[in-house]
């Protein structure tokens, strides 16, 4: 994994502080009375939300595995589908969302599936830009299961492309990452998009 790609961890009392005063600056730059009585605890609700929303750059993958990896001899597809995320985009600090389907050939090792909608928290509860996290859960599972090949495909909805900007509220975003034998093999290709109810034109 590339750690450049992580943020840097900090204490959570001084940050917390720090958070808030950004909320009560930020309520303030929009001319908004932080006093008053629908905003008065708009600041400390922002931090504990910013807080949760960017928990993954605290998080330590090993420590998410927790030795959840064990020894068998399957070597046809595991995939889990439809995994649900929220994240931030890093440009505009708006979230993106969506769903997340992983999967992957072992090669004599096998994780315990609940470890991979917790890897996909991870990277997404940080600021994040689509392709990246795509790529981060597939070199995830690669680092440290070393299986034949993984498939990972996203599609979320963007509120900076939807609220903002170019205002497409129904536009979808896709991205792949594929490793191993499902870049190299057409038809291993073809079988992990049907199980993922997808047609790319593979």
């Amino acid at each position: 994994m590339d750690e450049m790609d992580c943020c840097s961890p900090s204490g959570p009392g001084p940050r917390h502080d720090e958070l808030v005063e950004i909320g009560r600056r930020l309520l303030e730059a929009t001319n908004e009375d932080p006093e008053r009585e629908g905003l008065r605890h708009t600041p400390e609700r922002f931090a504990r939300s910013w807080e949760f929303l960017t928990s993954g750059c605290d998080q330590d993958i090993p420590s998410i595995i927790n030795n959840a990896i064990f020894e068998e001899a399957y070597d046809e597809i595991v995939a889990v589908k439809n995994i649900n995320f929220f994240s931030l985009c890093e440009h505009h600090l708006l979230p993106f969302y969506g769903t997340c389907s992983v999967a992957y050939i072992p090669k004599g090792r096998v994780i315990g599936l609940s470890k991979i909608p917790r890897i996909v928290d991870a990277y997404s509860r940080r600021l994040q830009i689509q392709e990246r996290m795509t790529r981060q859960i597939a070199q995830c599972l690669t680092e440290h299961l070393n299986p034949l090949g993984v498939a990972v495909v996203m599609e979320a909805r963007h509120l900076c492309m939807a609220m903002r900007g170019v205002e497409k509220h129904s536009a979808m975003c896709t991205t792949s990452e594929l490793t191993g034998i499902f870049k190299r093999s057409a038809k291993s290709r073809s079988e992990v998009m049907t199980l993922f109810g997808m047609n790319l034109g593979l």
